[in-house]
């Protein structure tokens, strides 16, 4: 298996630390609102990254962190009237209800960073006897220029990129580009004894101390999004090497940029959505199909147009096992001829393609492909009167193959023929009205989705096409 690696800006092959396991820790959201599309998209990526090594038998320790101490927690509060902990305690339970509306599988472990502020206050004063940090009027500082390896993960030299960034202007630091790794408490703010007075924890130092505290002093996967390269993971990466003296994770993943529209999603331009505001639209095995059908690594445009692609095309795909199941229903329990046999050696050929395109750097865009290969070969030479033994392997293989994508795992036969039967019955009642434009259009709408209807002396029949 192999897998990108930001570090290195190359393809790896994957090796565990420990065979047959993997430790993985995931920045999660800072819980002071609804998590947008954008976010849904690395939630998404990285679920189905820990899906897959679960599929080729690895146990996976996925750590997935909420940030519930943090300035936009503080502010939020105080807009409402309410405390902190208040804030947090609401939007982990609102990020529960989309996670599992998106059905992302529960993480091992949500640390939350006020859980370990006695830990962070101990690897921050570690820092300071090794020359790390230093104290500023109860602010404690990194000290970035001391530790050689900075720029490392995003490429740059430091005069690079502190001729790039917008800094805070702070006089009190040592040097413009060190970070904060302590806060100092302020009038009206929540706070914690420390050696350095009352305060709080800086944002980038609790992932380091949770990813330690959890999983070990060296991780084998570190992931998020684009966005959190420089300065999140680069001064995470600052933090931990320079306490623990090894590095910090031997693989670094990173999901692309949502555009909206093709332009970068922003409440300024009205294109800002949240994953709830989408799920209300959209069955989340749709969002799933379309956030997938792009590599991780490269960035994808989100439009209601494409999710309606998205719809239709998981729509085909469920077709498909419905036919499935309904020639497994007429129990044909034949022998296989010489080409039926064929048909199911072909099988296995597709669950090797798909392992080959997904232990290629988790491809999914292929590995969606592949499925839909497989999906037109079935079609194409398993039909009315198949053997039942290669129908439900067929069946088998395409909820195999979406398992790990989280995508056609629900029954399809009952559910679809429900709401056909319902269709049916309003073109019955609008040709009894003669309202034959109605009747006409659903006609015309069944067919389109692959569904034909045949009028009949007993009566109204459909069949798939």
């Amino acid at each position: 298996m192999k897998l990108y690696n930001t570090l290195t800006r190359k393809k790896e092959e994957f090796k565990p630390i420990t065979p047959g396991e993997v430790k993985m820790y995931v920045c999660g959201p800072t819980v002071y609102n609804f998590f947008h599309i954008g976010n849904a998209r690395t939630f998404l990526v990285f679920d189905t990254i820990r899906r897959y090594f679960e599929y080729r038998g690895y146990k996976v320790q996925f750590i997935q962190n909420f940030t519930d101490i943090d300035d936009k927690l503080i502010k939020k509060a105080n807009e409402e009237g309410i405390t902190v902990p208040e804030v947090a305690e609401r939007y982990i339970k609102e990020y529960y209800t989309d996670a599992d509306a998106l059905n992302l599988k529960r993480a091992t472990v949500n640390p939350r960073a006020t859980e370990y502020v006695e830990k962070i206050i101990d690897f921050i004063k570690d820092l300071e006897d090794k020359g790390y940090a230093y104290a500023v009027n109860g602010d404690v500082y990194y000290r970035t220029k001391k530790f050689t390896e900075y720029g490392k993960l995003s490429k740059q030299s430091l005069d690079d990129l502190e001729a790039g960034a917008r800094i805070d202007v702070d006089e009190r630091k040592e040097d413009p580009m060190d970070f904060v790794l302590w806060k100092a408490q302020k009038p009206g703010e929540p706070g914690w004894e420390s050696p350095w007075g009352v305060g709080r924890p800086g944002w980038h130092i609790e992932c380091s101390v949770m990813a330690c505290s959890l999983l070990g002093e060296t991780i084998d996967i570190h992931g998020g999004g684009a966005d959190l390269v420089f300065p999140h993971h680069e001064n995470e990466i600052a933090q931990s090497e320079a306490r623990n003296g090894k590095p910090f994770a031997h693989y670094w993943m990173h999901s692309a940029y949502l555009n909206v529209n093709n332009q970068k999603m922003s409440k300024s331009l009205n294109n800002f959505f949240t994953a709830r505001e989408i799920l209300e639209k959209y069955d989340a095995e749709v969002v799933r199909m379309f956030m997938l059908s792009g590599h991780y690594r490269n960035p994808i445009n989100f439009s209601l147009d494409l999710l309606d692609q998205a719809s239709s095309a998981l729509e085909r795909l469920y077709n498909a096992m419905s036919n499935l199941e309904h020639i497994i229903e007429s129990g044909n329990e034949r022998e296989l001829n010489t080409e039926e046999i064929e048909m199911s050696n072909k099988l296995d050929s597709y669950k090797a393609k798909y392992i080959e395109v997904m232990d290629d750097d988790f491809n999914t865009a292929d590995a969606i492909s592949v499925i839909f290969d497989l999906v037109r070969d079935i079609n194409t030479n398993i039909k009315e009167g198949s053997p039942k033994t290669l129908a439900v392997k067929a069946l088998a293989l395409i909820k195999e193959l979406g398992a790990p994508l989280g995508i056609l795992q629900k029954e399809s036969r009952g559910a679809l023929e429900e709401e056909i039967e319902k269709l049916i019955e309003e073109r019955q009642q609008a040709r009894k009205n003669k309202n034959f434009a109605l009747a006409d259009k659903i006609r015309d709408d069944l067919k389109e989705r692959g569904i034909v209807l045949e009028d009949t002396p007993q009566g109204v029949r459909w069949k798939r096409v």
